[in-house]
């Protein structure tokens, strides 16, 4: 009797492709979400015959956040998109991964505005910055999965190992940041630029990974 262990079953009636796409539609509309304070902005100006010029200083802070953000998600909506390239099967552990993940993007938005309409605090910036966490964790998550049911993809070992090490070299950036945020008030969210280092890190983590 071989003592391999069974492949766990896919969901019925739940293919690859749908998953992804199922992706792509929370993610979009998650970015677009991001605009809707923005948009409130606006009317609100119009009523009180603010010019152009005007909207853009008051609004100054919330259109940083919003560029912010909206790169955010995009990064971690390109490299879940590469990683997912390879899948073609989908199990139940995988598809409750890949739910966790979505939540933290769909998250997104809410803490965006906390930046825009609340007043400035440390918990605000463990909220937003612990979500990039969080989201970055799970993508670590997902590689980890596959690596372990390796019937349900066709990506190499290497590339999932390099993924890892992207992963974890943002999740240390991502609490650098948060680090600079909360002693640092000043600074505030700008110390996310740290995330410009993921390269160089990521080599370091590479290494350690092998």
């Amino acid at each position: 009797m071989s003592d391999d262990v069974a492949p766990e079953p896919g969901i019925r009636g739940l293919s690859a492709e749908r998953t992804k796409a199922f992706v792509d539609a929370v993610v979009a509309i998650a970015m677009t979400l991001l605009i809707l304070p923005l948009m409130e902005s606006v009317g609100e100006s119009a009523g009180h015959d603010h010019t152009t010029w005007e909207w853009l200083v008051d609004q100054r802070d919330q259109l940083q956040s919003f560029l912010i953000s909206f790169v955010l998600i995009a990064m971690f909506w390109m490299l879940h998109h590469r990683l997912f390239v390879s899948v073609h099967r989908i199990t139940p552990g995988l598809m409750w991964i890949t739910v966790a993940w979505m939540l933290t993007i769909v998250w997104m938005p809410v803490v965006t505005a906390l930046t825009d309409q609340v007043a400035d605090d440390a918990l605000q910036k463990v909220l937003y910055i612990g979500t990039l966490v969080v989201t970055s964790g799970m993508l670590l998550v997902t590689r980890i999965y596959l690596v372990r049911h390796p019937d349900l993809h066709s990506a190499s070992r290497d590339d999932l190992r390099l993924g890892m090490s992207i992963d974890l070299s943002m999740i240390l950036l991502f609490l650098v940041a948060l680090a600079i945020a909360l002693v640092f008030p000043a600074v505030g969210y700008l110390g996310l630029f740290i995330m410009f280092l993921t390269g160089t890190v990521q080599k370091l983590m590479a290494r350690t990974l092998r």
